[in-house]
């Protein structure tokens, strides 16, 4: 998790946020996305680890991130989020980490 610290307090670029075509190409879809967003704020992507979907939620206080967080969407009720264990957390790192590195240099340029 340390290679995502680099991007708190970067600025969010609302327009590439809205790229949706883009942000595919990291394999990652918005889900939330609040426009315009307020002070504090939200934004919430999926994307998939072995066949499950993975929440990436990016709080944001006046433009800025303050804060990344990766969850498993439970299969039956998607609206209900649990963590990593730590192997799962490092295998999915260890899978998609270049495409998530890319997706947030994309979305703070």
């Amino acid at each position: 998790m340390q290679r995502f610290k680099k991007y708190i307090d970067k600025e969010l670029k609302l327009a590439n946020v809205k790229d949706s075509d883009q942000l595919e190409t990291f394999g990652i879809i918005c889900t939330t996305l609040p426009d315009p967003p307020e002070d504090f704020d939200e934004f919430e992507f999926t994307t998939d680890y072995g066949g499950q979907n993975v929440v990436i939620g990016v709080a944001v206080q006046e433009g800025k991130i303050k804060r990344v967080m990766f969850v498993l969407a439970d299969e039956k009720e998607p609206d209900v989020l649990r963590p990593f264990t730590e192997a799962q957390l490092k295998d999915f790192l260890d899978q998609r980490g270049e495409q998530l590195v890319g997706f947030f240099e994309y979305i703070t340029q």
